[in-house]
Parts: C-alpha cells; structure tokens; sequence
C-alpha cells in the first residue's frame, strides 16, 4: 500500500495532542461541554489514549491524543502511533501539543502505524489519516515509510514465497523501478568465483548466487552488502525445531539494505550506490558442506568450519571480498548473524561495529535523532586469536561459546583491508511483539540512522 500523507485540502478533524500533566491547562479554555465530555471519557492523557468531541450537532468537532509524560516517551518511540488505531477513520490535522523536534518521528510513526502484511491474510490497517504537520519534509518521511514496509514485506514472507530467485526478483524490481543496473551470479561461475557462497547453497534445491545492484554515475562510494539465507536449517549441525522456527527472517540483512537502497535512490542521493547480496538457502542434503571442512574463500583466506550453522558469516566474507576489491569510500553490512548480540542487546537495539571514530559518532548520532536506535559493540583486539584455529586462517565458529557477536564482526573484518571506512550491523529484524508504529514481525533496523549519516560521512 503507499504511505502517503492526507491532502493538506481534505477537510480535517484538529487533533490536540495532550501530556500527562498538560490535560487540566488545556481543558480551562474549553467549552463546558468538553470538559465534561472529558472527565466523564476517562481520558488522561496517557500515551495510546486518543477521544475524538463532538460539536454542538453531535458531529465529531476535533480530536485528542495522549502524549503521556516526557520520561514515558523516553521509554518508547512513536508515541503519537499508538494512539493512531483509536483515532478510527477520518483525517486529522494536528493542532496542538506537538513538540517541532519531535514533528518528523510522529509523522513517520502516523504513517508505519498502519502497515500490515496483508499478502496471505487480513487487510490494511487504520484508516486513520494525517495531514502532514507543517516544517517537516513531507515527501523524504513517505519515503522513509515506504522503504521501510519493503523491508517489513520482504521479512515477513515465508521462505517457501522467497528463496533466493524470489529475492533476487524483488532486487530486480527494485532496480526497474530506479533504472539501475542488475548482474546476478550463479552456478559454474559462483562456485569458481565466490567459493563460500556456493558451498553454503549448493545442498539447497533452490540455487545459491550473488545479487550486484548498481545505481547513481557521480559521487562518492558506498556498497551496502545484505546477508540473504532465505532459510537456514543449520545445515548438517541442524537447528532445533525452537531455533528454526524465525528463520524466514535470515535474510533480514539483505531485507535491510534494500529497504535503504530505496531511499536513497528515491531520495537522489548524490552518490554512486552498489548493493551486495549473497542469496541461499542452508540446507541438508547429501553434498552439504560439513564441519571440520576447509574452505578457501574468495580472498584466499581458508576457513576452518567448525559449525555448518556459523554459515551468514561465509556468504557475507566473499560478498565483502568483491566490495573491498573496488575500494569504496564506506561499506555496510547488514546480517541477521548472532544469537550472542540479542542476547546482549536484545530485539531493540541494533549493534554495529567500527574502526572509525568519526563514522561511529555519525551513526550514533544518527540513531538517536531518527528514532532508529544503535549500540556500538568494540572490534576488540584481543579476541584476534580465538578466530584462528590453526589449522586453517580462520575457524567460523570459535569454541567456547563466549564473545560471539564480536567474534563474527572480526571474522568479516579480515575480508575488507582495502576500503578505507566499514561498518558492520548485527540485527535482528524482527519485532517479538507489537510496538507503537512497529507490528509484530519484520522490522527495520539501522537503515534510517546510516541514512541520515551519509551527508556527513560521505560529504554529501
């Protein structure tokens, strides 16, 4: 569905937006027949409550929000949003109690409040529309949404709908739709060419191959790399049934850098964009790969495998060998890689890992300005030797269990000594239950912070 804002000359109910603390003041220069209304609705001015008053005929007249305190805001993102199914059907313009800092983030929030995954079941959310509040960029906020529900869609579709010819599809959609340009690599040449990635897919049914998006002729450099396990059984170290259950969304990462390659073609970035995406499936046939197999990647490096189910980190390596040979200003990558960082961090955040200090302030800032919240994890030195095991360059999956998450971000560094900026992001895509402006399942993560930061980053 398109995430568009209301005709600014669609007739609108003015909707007040209404703190905690805020209700008693609003309510003295009221008529008598509202505030009566409102003392006798219950209405407090908690986040998620929302009235709409009628008119001397009966007719709705306006409309009310809870915005709760400032401290229940901190807590959360898009206050505005869970009040927004309340609201029910109608166009509403905001009047009052909205803070102009806050303006774009309950805006985008409005409009990711009435996503939903309608591709085998139920229908589009609230018919609740906004008219868009004034001083913000109204068209960039529709993008952003949008971008964002390509990523929840991609997420959300089962891996019997999106193995890696159905991504590869969306990638080639996508590239229609902006004119870039599109080369796919699979069978004798992927496994000639990116070793790793076909050992990963080669037991599937549904061929392994290496999506290469290209779009934008001037600017500087930047190459979005997306781990794409469409599903991941574990190979021959099989899941649990426990483990296995979300594991539509191990292409979260590929999900991700798609959904922010559309705005920032959308947008018209001054930059020359290249999107990576290794695409398979990790299955369990009779020429899996196994543990204790050694495999030499694309760069060279071999790799002790220790566990077949340590497989994201395999695909990403030679992905990311292709980015760094071209050297480009900053790479990304984006991957549904370690149990270890939601354990840490849990499903909120999302980690990222870099050497630079100056991109590591950009991001952060980033981050907490868009409403879409980072957490720097160290690239930390001394754990170096629990990635070589000797016997080959790398082990994918050290012993011991410990340090996991930091582990897989210094084994994907090996991969990229060229480039002079990296950044890697360990999400998890994926919203364990339903939030303000968030439904549960696929979710975005980190797209809308690395945005906002390439002006700096990049120089734009």
């Amino acid at each position: 569905m398109p995430f568009r804002f209301a005709d600014p000359t669609t007739p609108s109910l003015p909707l007040h937006l209404i703190e905690a603390d805020g209700l008693a003041g609003w309510l003295e220069g009221q008529p008598e027949e509202w505030r009566g209304w409102v003392e006798a609705s219950g209405f407090s001015g908690a986040i998620g409550e929302a009235l709409i008053l009628p008119g001397p005929d009966g007719a709705p007249a306006a409309a009310l929000a809870g915005y709760g305190s400032a401290a229940a805001r901190r807590r959360g993102r898009f206050a505005l949003a869970a009040a927004v199914a309340r609201l029910g059907t109608g166009t509403y313009r905001i009047a009052s109690g909205l803070p102009a800092g806050a303006a774009a983030e309950e805006a985008l929030g409005w409009l990711l409040a009435a996503y939903r995954f309608t591709r085998y079941a139920g229908s589009n959310g609230t018919g609740a529309q906004l008219v868009a509040p004034e001083g913000i960029d109204a068209a960039r906020v529709e993008i952003l949404a949008e971008a964002e529900a390509l990523t929840r869609d991609l997420v959300n579709t089962p891996a019997s709908d999106m193995g890696p010819q159905e991504l590869e599809d969306a990638a080639r959609a996508l590239a229609e739709e902006f004119s870039a340009q599109i080369e796919v690599t699979a069978g004798a040449e992927l496994e000639q060419g990116f070793p790793m990635i076909h050992t990963v897919g080669r037991a599937s049914t549904r061929a392994p191959r290496l999506i290469d998006m290209r779009w934008g002729k001037a600017g500087p450099t930047l190459t979005l790399v997306g781990k794409g396990v469409c599903f991941d059984t574990g190979g021959l170290n099989l899941k649990p049934g426990g483990s296995m259950g979300l594991m539509k969304k191990d292409m979260g990462g590929a999900a991700n850098v798609l959904g922010l390659a559309r705005a920032i073609m959308a947008l018209g970035l001054p930059l020359r964009l290249r999107v990576l995406i290794p695409a398979v499936e990790n299955a369990v046939a009779g020429d899996a790969f196994r543990p204790q197999d050694i495999l030499t990647s694309r760069k060279g490096l071999t790799v002790e495998i220790n566990n077949t189910d340590a497989e994201g980190r395999l695909v990403l390596a030679d992905a990311l060998a292709l980015a760094d040979e071209e050297t480009p200003d900053l790479i990304v990558s984006m991957a549904t890689l370690t149990g270890a960082a939601r354990v840490a961090v849990g499903p909120d955040l999302a980690p990222f890992y870099t050497d630079d200090e100056p991109l590591a302030a950009a991001l952060a800032g980033a981050g907490s300005a868009q409403a879409d919240p980072l957490w720097r994890m160290p690239f930390w030195e001394p754990y170096e030797a629990k990635i070589e095991p000797g016997i080959a360059d790398l082990d994918n999956a050290p012993a011991g269990g410990m340090a996991g998450s930091i582990t897989a971000a210094l084994f994907l560094r090996r991969f990229v000594t060229d480039s002079p900026r990296y950044a890697h992001f360990d999400i998890y895509a994926w919203n364990p239950s339903a939030l303000p402006a968030r439904t549960k399942g696929g979710v975005g993560q980190g797209p809308r912070a690395i945005l906002a930061a390439l002006p700096e980053v990049l120089g734009l």
